[in-house]
């Protein structure tokens, strides 16, 4: 909606010129209460010289009818009444204007954008952020329409220049037969009396040699149209690869690489629409060309005139064919990338794309795309075009696919839904690496004919690096991996070269971007959050941000080496928190309630200027995926002394059994939630509501949650009999080990989701039944009563 609202405030001239856009043909209400919706459409996705693009434009038309209808029904009040029935009028004018002609409201709706953005950029320091904006957004599209528009005039041109050229020569043969006939009526004078030859070998030798002459003077010509032709389309060959090389090398590299930060959690890399019409209309300006060509190299050959042509139409055709096989190659992409983390065993999906198929009506003969799964080292070997012999590094079922032709959306695509990767070979790591650092690649390749089987291509396209796991307790590394390929892989590299090192803002980029997609959240993370991190990951206690922007993080220090103290490296533990945070905290989080990146003695600092009672939620130093409180309460063993208590940190099990707001609520020594709301107007919105009474003679149990040292704050007025779980708090950095007085509900089975034995899930049960069992009997049923 930036641009209407911009053309709203434009001022004498320019204003007047943005008004006399509109009319009875597009009213300028429409414009005004649908500008948001207008401004989102592709129009540039439709060509408006194709009439089988018709139904792009009537699908247009009609979700422009379909939001007026909305936008009338939903008015209210007085004035909304009149409103509604002019938006009403104005849905069925536009309908009865434009139904049978959708592509000219495409065309009106294109014309009245571009004027806009012109006034407005015009109108606007270009050093403005609007103008920069402005810029981004139309100067880029006009320059390739207005280059498109160029090679039209060009092609329409040559194609102009060759039919007189055929006409020419055409009469040219015509007096070449007439020059043929003379000089046979010449030879047959040998056969007549001296005195008939002498009357009529003068007017012949006469009519020969204007004829000749005319020839010898029309083969000049002739051949001097033709070297005109060959440098016209020489003219047109140059733009035309100019052009090519700014809409694969810039737009469809620019949106390759939007796709890539997507797999890392960026916005999406945008639909394909508008680049298939640009490689659409390249593919029709280009084949028109090649005909060109070809009918200039059928004239040659009908009438061979010695000079350079041959030379030159030899190289226009070596030309053209390179420029519609890079377009050709170049065009057939994966539009939806495999996952890059891939277990074998299960199934995965992805699609293949030819931009140009329908163009080029490849579909007519429809080709078959192979999916294979090829190693680093044999992707390197492939783009250097060394023979491969067909090698693959695995085995991958149904990896065969037919493309499909969609008529109604004009793509030629083939969808591999059922793939599995059955086996993966492994080669031998280098070093310190890792199975989770080895990268794959999904080889997609087939072979398109078009023309007739007039050129035949032999297509290959790679995907983005994929890491191969047999086990999800792998899933966490192997995603590093892929992160960090995502992020910081150059244009252009060897596969799969990535830095060693990078900055640390570009790691905090990548890692916010992977955090709000992860959490789904708008809210990420903050400069405080990233000071705590880079604390952490450096072993430092510099709280100035400025003290880490030119420092560089290594992939062994991102992945590889454990921290300082710890059995876990840097990702491992911002995984878990992440892990944590999406599956149970993310209400929270995005609340504002966690503040999570926060150290015990940062925590400490903080709480102790505080009221008893406050308290704050921050992530576990010292476990994967924990989450703990910290509060400020007096200290028992001294009176007047006031003290910071931090809770055994909680995971995933923990929140299983009982939610983190519920637990929070629990504990009565809660009162603020830092620095002063209270905690119930922070969490009462997530409580369980209070059990239902009892049904049958039977009474429901109920879970809560003390803390043994502050359990006297904790009462029941409901008189409700209680299971407690009891929670270690500790002042000290050594925590307590968790006590439970009942057994609770074990909710993650010892096999894994996969149906895998998960030996640490085993390991961690086995310990909570030998501490459980090596408690005394009266403490561990002292809390209950017999029912």
């Amino acid at each position: 909606m930036a641009v209407w609202i911009q053309a709203q405030q434009l001022q004498g001239d320019a204003l007047h010129q943005m008004q006399s856009l509109y009319g009875q043909h597009f009213p300028i209400e429409v414009r005004h209460y649908l500008s948001q919706w207008i401004e989102g459409q592709l129009w540039d996705a439709v060509d408006l010289e194709n009439p089988q693009e018709e139904f792009k434009a009537k699908r247009l038309l009609d979700g422009l009818i379909q939001e007026l209808q909305n936008k009338a029904e939903h008015q209210v009040g007085e004035d909304g009444f009149l409103l509604k029935i002019k938006l009403g009028h104005y849905a069925n004018q536009l309908k009865s204007t434009y139904d049978r002609c959708p592509l000219e409201l495409v065309r009106c709706i294109k014309h009245i954008l571009y004027t806009e953005q012109r006034l407005v950029r015009e109108a606007t320091n270009s050093a403005s952020p609007l103008g920069a904006m402005m810029d981004s957004m139309s100067q880029k599209y006009q320059q390739i329409n207005q280059a498109f528009e160029e090679l039209r005039m060009f092609t329409q041109d040559t194609e102009n220049d060759l039919r007189k050229l055929q006409h020419n020569q055409e009469y040219f043969i015509i007096q070449y037969q007439e020059s043929l006939r003379i000089q046979a009526q010449l030879s047959s004078l040998a056969s007549l009396p001296p005195a008939d030859r002498q009357l009529r070998e003068p007017a012949l030798l006469s009519k020969r040699a204007t004829v000749e002459a005319w020839l010898t003077r029309e083969a000049n010509t002739l051949q001097k149209y033709r070297l005109d032709l060959a440098e016209k389309h020489q003219k047109t060959l140059q733009l035309l690869r100019k052009q090519q090389t700014l809409i694969l090398d810039d737009e469809l590299i620019q949106w390759k690489r939007r796709q890539q930060l997507a797999g890392n959690g960026g916005p999406p890399e945008g639909g394909l629409d508008i680049l298939q019409s640009w490689c659409e209309k390249l593919a029709e300006t280009i084949w028109q060309n090649r005909q060109q060509i070809r009918r200039a190299e059928h004239l040659r050959q009908q009438l061979p005139i010695p000079g350079p042509i041959e030379d030159l139409l030899n190289e226009l055709n070596s030309t053209i064919t390179d420029i519609i096989s890079a377009l050709v190659t170049s065009t057939f992409i994966i539009e939806k990338q495999p996952p890059q983390v891939l277990k074998t065993q299960t199934k995965f999906a992805a699609t293949v794309r030819l931009l140009v198929g329908g163009k080029l009506n490849v579909h007519m003969n429809p080709p078959q795309v192979k999916a294979t799964i090829i190693s680093e080292q044999q992707a390197k070997a492939l783009l250097k075009n060394e023979n491969t012999r067909n090698e693959s590094s695995g085995e991958i079922l149904n990896n065969n696919c037919v493309m499909e032709y969609h008529q109604t959306t004009g793509t030629l695509s083939a969808h591999f839904r059922n793939m599995s990767l059955k086996r993966i070979k492994r080669s031998d790591r280098r070093g310190a690496e890792s199975v989770t650092e080895e990268k794959f690649t999904i080889l997609f390749e087939s072979q398109f004919s078009i023309g007739g089987n007039e050129l035949v291509f032999q297509v290959k396209t790679l995907s983005l690096p994929v890491v191969v796991i047999v086990h999800g307790s792998q899933d966490n590394n192997a995603t590093a991996t892929v992160l960090w390929d995502n992020a910081f892989a150059e244009p252009g590299r060897v596969p799969f070269l990535v830095p060693d090192k990078v900055l640390w803002p570009q790691l905090c980029e990548a890692i916010n971007i992977k955090y709000k997609a992860e959490v789904q959240s708008n809210r990420g993370l903050s400069e405080e959050n990233l000071v705590f991190l880079a604390q952490k990951a450096f072993s430092s206690s510099s709280n100035n941000p400025e003290d880490y922007r030119s420092m560089t993080m290594t992939w062994s220090q991102f992945n590889r080496e454990s921290l300082p103290g710890r059995n876990f490296t840097f990702w491992q533990w911002f995984d878990g928190v992440m892990e944590l945070t999406k599956k149970h905290l993310k209400p929270h989080w995005n609340d504002g309630a966690i503040l999570g990146f926060v150290n015990k003695q940062q925590a400490q600092d903080m709480l102790m200027s505080k009221p008893n009672g406050t308290f704050l939620l921050r992530f576990s130093d010292s476990e994967i995926g924990g989450i703990t409180i910290a509060w400020v309460a007096e200290n028992p063993n001294k009176a007047g002394e006031r003290m910071v208590w931090n809770l055994m940190p909680y995971t995933t099990k923990d929140f299983t059994i009982r939610s983190l707001a519920d637990r929070i609520s629990d504990l009565n020594h809660l009162l603020f939630l830092y620095p002063d709301r209270p905690k119930d107007e922070v969490f009462s919105k997530y409580y369980t509501p209070p059990l239902s009474k009892a049904v049958d003679g039977y009474v429901k149990p109920q879970i809560k949650q003390v803390v043994p040292d502050f359990a006297t704050a904790n009462s029941d007025p409901t008189g409700i009999n209680q299971t407690y779980m009891d929670h270690g708090a500790s002042p000290a950095p050594v925590s307590h080990q968790q006590t439970y007085g009942i057994y609770p509900p074990i909710s993650d089975s010892v096999l894994d989701a996969d149906g895998d034995f998960d030996l640490d899930d085993t390991m961690d049960v086995a310990r909570h039944v030998e501490e459980l069992l090596r408690r005394p009997v009266e403490t561990q049923w002292g809390g209950q009563q017999s029912s």
